[in-house]
């Protein structure tokens, strides 16, 4: 029996679909993350947006041209929104984003297998994604997954070790849907790095919130054994004002506060971020704000978007700006941004650098260094392995490199 867990969305989504792979393998199928034929199919929808979730809902006509008899399993943010929608479309289970040991459940009575819960993920690249926790607590006016995540829950530190200890990837990513709010009690997102200190591996973080970069957080960064020195920090807007409207709980001269925080700890270290184009209310003044925040900030990588009105959500109550001026303000925004990647790029030409390899397409081996430049070595590399190079050009969106 063949199944086919296809995910949408965020990092989190992958991880939970990489657990109900570990399940159903146990439960004796043949399991994938690529769509094709199957006997069943999960699949792990998104909400984040509305395109999201109009992908979400197209996603079972999708895979029923694979097989029409298949029996189809949907969990996620966009089924928590309106599980109605996937039942009316034939999915003969349906639960939210919380709760997806159900699903292993489900398919162990339809199947009369064992019902062994949700596993730890099923490794199936060169870096693992950990999940610390879930939830998110802040509400920002655009965002509609507090409402479908619920609050955060963090795990504890020991089964965040034990997690680790079982992986055999040579990186280790920590993510969650707010891993800055990671904690309980006294602990926090600092105290559980410094707990990863003697773990021999690259460690890298997921999304950051401003504010949660300190000097105390950076120290014991720097004590790991490999860090990966990319940050990734939501900007959302470069206006103070919109910020506000956001209910982001910074300023723009906060921001870039820790922005030099962050360079004066690793000079090197890749910033990273999303910014929205076009949210309710901007004028082009605060959008010219965005637009400078990019070489203030020194971004190495922009995720840029228009604004997408989420029912249910403060800013939907907001007037929203003209399709029209939101696409033009989209693509100046991504323009910038491709600028901003190929100048700190080319910053990063005639160092040294390692990197951990992924893929040989036949003529490059591909992979990313500790601040997320994408390298092309011209030999066949093993994976998985690190490897040391010097960064001799900029190469499609990356660098060409070769071997120190």
């Amino acid at each position: 029996m063949k199944a086919v867990v296809f995910t949408l969305g965020c990092k989190v989504n992958e991880v939970e679909s990489a657990c109900l792979m570990s399940a159903l393998e146990k439960q004796g199928f043949e399991v994938s993350d690529k769509l094709g034929y199957a006997d069943i199919y999960i699949l792990n929808t998104c909400a984040v947006t509305r395109e999201a979730e109009k992908k979400s809902r197209q996603l079972i006509a999708r895979v029923k041209k694979y097989n029409s008899e298949a029996r189809i399993f949907v969990c996620g943010c966009a089924s928590e929104k309106t599980s109605s929608a996937f039942v009316e479309k034939g999915a003969v289970f349906v639960c939210g984003a919380r709760n997806k040991e159900e699903i292993v459940a489900a398919v162990a009575k339809d199947y009369g297998v064992e019902n062994c819960g949700l596993l730890f993920p099923k490794q199936t690249k060169t870096r693992a994604f950990i999940k610390i926790e879930d939830g998110c607590n802040n509400f920002c006016s655009y965002c509609i997954i507090p409402y479908l995540r619920g609050r955060e829950k963090s795990r504890s530190i020991e089964d965040i070790l034990g997690e680790i200890a079982q992986c055999d990837s040579p990186e280790i990513v920590l993510n969650g849907i707010n891993i800055s709010a990671y904690g309980y009690g006294n602990v926090t997102l600092t105290h559980l790095i410094r707990a990863l200190k003697p773990v021999k591996k690259r460690i890298r973080l997921g999304s950051l919130e401003c504010n949660v970069i300190t000097e105390e957080l950076l120290d014991a960064l720097k004590e790991l054994y490999d860090f990966a020195p990319q940050f990734h920090l939501s900007l959302q807007s470069g206006s103070t004002r919109v910020l506000k409207a956001m209910n982001r709980h910074y300023t723009r001269e906060d921001y870039l506060q820790k922005c030099e925080m962050i360079y004066s700890h690793f000079p090197c270290a890749a910033i990273t971020t999303d910014i929205i184009a076009g949210f309710a209310t901007e004028t082009e003044e605060e959008f010219e704000e965005s637009l400078s925040a990019i070489n203030k900030a020194g971004f190495a990588r922009v995720h840029a978007f228009a604004f997408s009105p989420r029912e249910g959500t403060a800013a939907f109550k907001l007037k929203d700006v003209a399709p029209n001026v939101k696409s033009l303000r989209l693509h100046r925004l991504l323009k910038a941004a491709e600028i901003a990647s190929l100048k700190y790029i080319e910053g990063a030409i005639g160092k040294n650098y390692s990197f951990i390899s992924e893929e040989y397409d036949g003529e490059y081996t591909t992979g990313y260094t500790g601040n997320y430049i994408k390298v092309y070595v011209r030999a066949q590399l093993s994976s998985g392995k690190i490897y040391k190079v010097i960064l001799k050009n900029q190469f499609k969106e990356g660098a060409f490199a070769e071997l120190v």
